[in-house]
């Protein structure tokens, strides 16, 4: 009889419970970086939120993993920092400053689609199948829709920032997979909050306010970085263990959700056409898009 894989087991009550708390804490940051950007920077900002990060991630760092096998690879983890932090944070932080936290949690939910065609231009060898590909067009479609409602001359430039952090998110799994799949996730996580801290640190410390900021921009803050950053990652890696990559994956399906409802209520964002639409044939692309294909026997 065969040993059942993670991915084939039924959800625990604490995978269940993981499940939920990454949902909503990784749907929260869009309105946090909202409510931060009234009293400081999109620089100051996520400096702050990858010091934060690294101050609590690394001494767990440095108990439980080995640093020489990161120090071996060090190239490929600046790269991997580069595109999946360094340059994304600062670009969704500087994009709402002009954009909605909903339409930004939306944008960046078509990571999965991305991915799709990340994998067509590489010819990854993974399979991609009818489902996929239906998937990809669905979800074109709905952002299609959904920027089409929503763009202006004025948002322009914040929407294709927002695209771009995408495009970073959904490249940054093929470094790992690829380049850094056999180093404990921790390590490369915590290196290169460390390393995105150092780069950011002279920028940051030039643009500082001249005034401390309101006590609910500090919050806000604090809770990016503790709670979105640090506690985020080491609950995501407990999930992972717990009920498997794959299907931890689902949660990039449910954070927009939180984030739109997020936005509207705590910000009185408007909900518009656009985005319910756009919204549902994302949701429904990327779900298809995400589908293993069928395996072959």
């Amino acid at each position: 009889m065969e040993p059942h894989s993670v991915e084939d087991l039924a959800v625990s009550r604490r995978g269940l419970v993981l499940f939920v708390a990454m949902c909503v804490i990784w749907g929260i940051p869009y309105l946090l970086i909202k409510v931060s950007l009234e009293g400081l920077g999109p620089v100051d900002l996520v400096f702050f939120r990858f010091a934060l990060g690294a101050l609590l991630l690394v001494p767990i760092a440095l108990g439980r993993v080995e640093i020489r096998p990161l120090l071996g690879r060090w190239g490929w983890i600046v790269a991997y920092t580069i595109i999946e932090m360094g340059i994304p944070w600062v670009l969704l932080s500087d994009a709402e400053l002009r954009i909605s936290s909903s339409l930004s949690g939306l944008l960046v939910s078509t990571v999965p689609l991305i991915g799709v065609v990340i994998g067509l231009v590489t010819r990854s060898g993974e399979h991609h199948g009818w489902r996929r590909i239906l998937g990809l067009c669905i979800g074109l479609v709905g952002v299609g829709v959904l920027v089409g409602f929503d763009v202006s001359s004025s948002t322009f430039g914040a929407i294709a920032e927002v695209l771009a952090v995408a495009i970073c998110y959904a490249t940054g799994p093929y470094i790992i997979n690829r380049k850094l799949s056999d180093l404990p996730s921790l390590g490369v996580i915590a290196s290169s909050l460390l390393l995105a801290a150092v780069a950011y640190a002279p920028a940051a410390l030039i643009q500082l306010p001249h005034a401390w900021p309101s006590g609910e921009v500090i919050a806000a803050v604090l809770t990016l970085g503790i709670v979105c950053t640090a506690l985020a990652f080491l609950l995501f890696f407990a999930l992972i263990r717990e009920i498997g990559p794959v299907r931890s994956t689902v949660i990039t399906y449910v954070n927009p959700a939180v984030a739109v409802t997020l936005g509207v209520i705590l910000l009185h964002e408007r909900l518009t056409g656009g985005i319910a639409v756009g919204f549902v044939l994302i949701l429904c692309g990327s779900v298809l898009a995400a589908r293993a294909a069928p395996s072959r026997t």
